[in-house]
């Protein structure tokens, strides 16, 4: 029996992927790996927002403190990790796009919410100044649409996305940007 959706060798992927990860510091190529083998390990065809949020939780210490304690994070793991092995089988096969504007196909293997997620990291570090994006620069990126899988995920987990963002956005200084939200794109 044929699988429902056809695998590309990993290593073909992950060399196409690399791309994407241009100008970005150390730590966010290591969430973008650890995003890329789960997308791999699930059998999805793309790396989405949930798999990025995933990855962004077991990476990085700063992320889970945007969260609202250590209880919210375990919650929230336990729908990812539910992903594979339950509800987000109705993903797989499935591009991930919010519908407000034309689909197109992922860059480098990601999904088109996940391009504008990192597109967003990119632009909010600059606006920040301060290097290249971090990870809660690549959070509010994948909070900032609200049709993304990863916000589909924090809701099924009890959590305000919403909230989210503009908690992130306190911790980095800046306020009033989730006017986007309802938006595609950064």
């Amino acid at each position: 029996m044929q699988p429902r959706i056809p695998r590309q060798p990993a290593g073909d992927q992950a060399g196409a992927l690399a791309g994407n990860d241009a100008g970005l510091g150390a730590e966010l190529v290591a969430v973008l790996a650890g995003a890329r083998r789960r997308a791999l390990r699930d059998g999805d065809r793309q790396i989405d927002t949930a798999h990025l949020l995933h990855s962004l939780l077991e990476s990085d210490p700063e992320v889970c403190a945007a969260f609202e304690g250590e209880a919210q994070v375990a919650r929230l793991l336990g729908y990812l990790v539910q992903r594979s092995i339950g509800y987000g089988l109705r993903w797989q096969g499935r591009v991930e796009d919010s519908g407000a504007v034309p689909v197109v196909s992922g860059v480098d293997g990601y999904s088109p919410l996940a391009s504008a997620a990192l597109e967003h990291a990119r632009a909010r570090a600059v606006r920040f100044g301060d290097g290249p994006p971090r990870c809660l620069d690549l959070l509010a990126g994948v909070l900032a649409d609200p049709q993304a899988r990863a916000v589909e995920v924090l809701s099924r987990a009890g959590i305000d996305a919403r909230e989210l963002f503009l908690r992130v956005e306190g911790l980095r200084g800046r306020s009033g940007e989730y006017a986007e939200w309802g938006e595609a794109g950064c």
